[in-house]
């Protein structure tokens, strides 16, 4: 089963929730606001993202982007966990495999493709 992390009321959570649904594809939704990423979340997105998993072009960021420039990488993961909308959205998982970062239909496809098998 598929894992997706987000926020319900953003536009490209929709478009990605909408996507899986009309391929009748079973997944889990995990809303940031309802349930904040932990430290190993946000670790294991860094891993797969090549960084912390914040995106840059978004209000949030560009709010924040002094103060959190300036933090320790430790301090940074907490200040994410309380500003989740500056996390790159939405996230999708696989058995606890991070996929793929933001929606792209073209690139879900082959994902579900590859994936589907398992489920």
């Amino acid at each position: 089963m598929f894992t997706i992390y987000g926020i319900k009321n953003c536009d490209t959570v929709k478009k990605a929730l909408n996507f899986l649904d009309n391929k009748k594809i079973k997944y889990t939704f995990v809303d940031f606001k309802k349930t904040p990423p932990s430290e190993v979340d946000i670790k294991r997105w860094q891993k797969s993202f090549g960084g912390l998993p914040v995106n840059k072009s978004g209000p949030t960021y560009r709010k924040y982007k002094e103060e959190f420039e300036s933090l320790s990488e430790a301090r940074q993961i907490q200040f994410i966990q309380t500003q989740t909308s500056m996390i790159k959205r939405p996230i999708l998982e696989h058995k606890g495999k991070t996929l793929c970062f933001g929606f792209d239909p073209e690139r879900y496809s082959e994902l579900v493709a590859d994936y589907v098998k398992d489920i």
